[in-house]
């Protein structure tokens, strides 16, 4: 079979602070202080919330699955720690929730030519995507194959219990290998694909900014959008008091370097007061 995408929850210490953010409304600190006391999370929780762990696991992946060498320093990481409790409520409010995701993808471009990418970052997931219902430390691995289709890998990901099984698991082959004197098998490579560049990968955004409160700034903030040919697919505007407005936009799909620039044009445009949060939608 071909896979084209495999993209997952990989780390269970950051979708139970997420998870729990989610349900119960809290804070990342207080989950984070609450998953460090029931040992998902290490004294120096780095690797997990700031997502070298997941990158880790995403270079394994994208090797495995493309049959390409990709290592650790070929995946953009993005952490979750300034995912805050306003970020959570405008993932409901759009019925997604938020999870830190590594994602492996074949990127094809338009003279034909195959490349991969690898990526982690914390995401809005649609309600209905299969990943949206891993709670807790569970670890979930969604896979799209060109004649498998869709298929999800679900099990326990943080704790002694799972870490101690699966250690074992690679002592116990480590050996059998040596009594049998044998080995495991060799990572393939035979594709060789190259990394792609990270700004062209498509993604959709959900933009979350402050903009002053009179006529014209619609169309002000629409015309920063659409100078990168980036489209729109909804926009949400509420008061926000002290003479501004709070808006929300989600595009359509978009170069990464595309969506970049229209963010950072945003951030200097007279009519937009601040870019509260900027957070990437997959899974749709």
């Amino acid at each position: 079979d071909k896979v084209n995408q495999v993209m997952g929850i990989v780390n269970g210490t950051t979708n139970f602070i997420l998870d729990a953010m989610y349900r119960r409304g809290a804070s990342y600190d207080e989950m984070l202080a609450e998953a460090t006391a029931l040992g998902y999370a290490e004294a120096d929780p780095s690797a997990d919330v700031d997502g070298y762990d997941a990158a880790s696991k995403a270079a394994i992946l994208a090797s495995l699955a493309f049959h390409s060498p990709v290592s650790i320093d070929d995946v953009h990481v993005e952490g979750i720690r300034s995912i805050s409790v306003d970020d959570i409520a405008a993932a409901k409010a759009a019925d997604c929730t938020i999870k830190l995701l590594g994602i492996c993808e074949r990127l094809v471009d338009d003279n034909g030519e195959e490349s991969v990418s690898a990526r982690v970052y914390p995401a809005l997931i649609p309600l209905d995507h299969p990943l949206s219902s891993v709670s807790e430390s569970f670890n979930a691995i969604f896979v799209v194959a060109e004649y498998a289709g869709r298929l999800m890998f679900y099990g326990n990901g943080a704790g002694g219990a799972p870490t101690a099984s699966a250690v074992l698991g690679d002592v116990v082959a480590a050996a059998r290998n040596i009594v049998h004197g044998g080995r495991a098998p060799g990572m393939s490579t035979y594709a060789n694909l190259p990394v792609g560049d990270f700004g062209s990968v498509r993604t959709r955004y959900h933009v979350d900014m402050v903009v002053e409160d009179r006529p014209g700034v619609l169309a002000e903030v629409s015309s920063t959008f659409s100078v990168q040919g980036v489209s729109l697919k909804t926009v949400r505007q509420e008061e926000a008091g002290d003479d501004g407005a709070r808006l929300v936009v989600i595009t359509h799909h978009a170069a990464e370097s595309d969506l970049e620039s229209t963010v950072d044009n945003l951030k200097n445009l007279d009519a937009v007061k601040a870019v509260n949060s900027v957070i990437r939608m997959e899974g749709n």
